[in-house]
């Protein structure tokens, strides 16, 4: 029977049937190998993008964390160099005399706190100064902040004196972690 379809064939239509045949043939080929390779190399590709970026992101986090590490021990350091039976509001008003505005402390307020799983005290001063100019201000300000004692400004709030013109009162708060 399949003789007779060959034979019944044209030329033509013999020619048009091997093509078509190649053509399904080349489209399972297609489908069945070369297409699932290009995907897997579109996703390998996709995967080593991803990977390349987490790579950057965890040399990114392990240059903070080894900075946060030199910096403990830079505190662990100033810790240690600190005068033995160091107190912040001690601290604070010897060097109120050096920058000359002693007479001008309102008040000064200590207080110490205990955060939570933490081996440290968190000790506060607010200070009060009346009547002084930003020069006298400015030294105060530079003293606290560049010892070594680790001492910081946590907050500052200035305003106009009432009193004598261009001068200035000073309410701040100051702290320090204790051993």
């Amino acid at each position: 029977m399949k003789l007779n379809i060959k034979k019944k064939l044209s030329k033509r239509e013999k020619f048009s049937l091997v093509t078509a045949c190649v053509a399904v043939g080349i489209f399972i080929v297609w489908q069945l190998m070369v297409s699932p390779l290009l995907n897997s190399k579109k996703r390998l590709e996709r995967n080593l993008n991803a990977k390349t970026k987490i790579l950057t992101e965890m040399r990114i986090l392990k240059n903070e964390y080894e900075a946060i590490g030199n910096q403990a021990d830079i505190s662990k350091i100033n810790f240690g160099n600190r005068e033995k039976g160091f107190t912040l509001f001690s601290f604070l008003d010897k060097l109120s005399g050096e920058a000359g505005i002693k007479d001008h402390i309102a008040y000064m307020k200590p207080s110490t706190t205990n955060p939570k799983d933490d081996s440290y005290r968190l000790s506060q001063v607010e200070i009060k100064l009346s009547a002084i100019n930003l020069k006298q201000l400015t030294s105060y300000l530079y003293m606290i902040e560049t010892s070594k004692n680790m001492v910081f400004v946590k907050r500052i709030s200035v305003d106009q004196s009432s009193k004598p013109e261009g001068f200035i009162d000073v309410v701040m708060q100051v702290e320090t972690y204790e051993i």
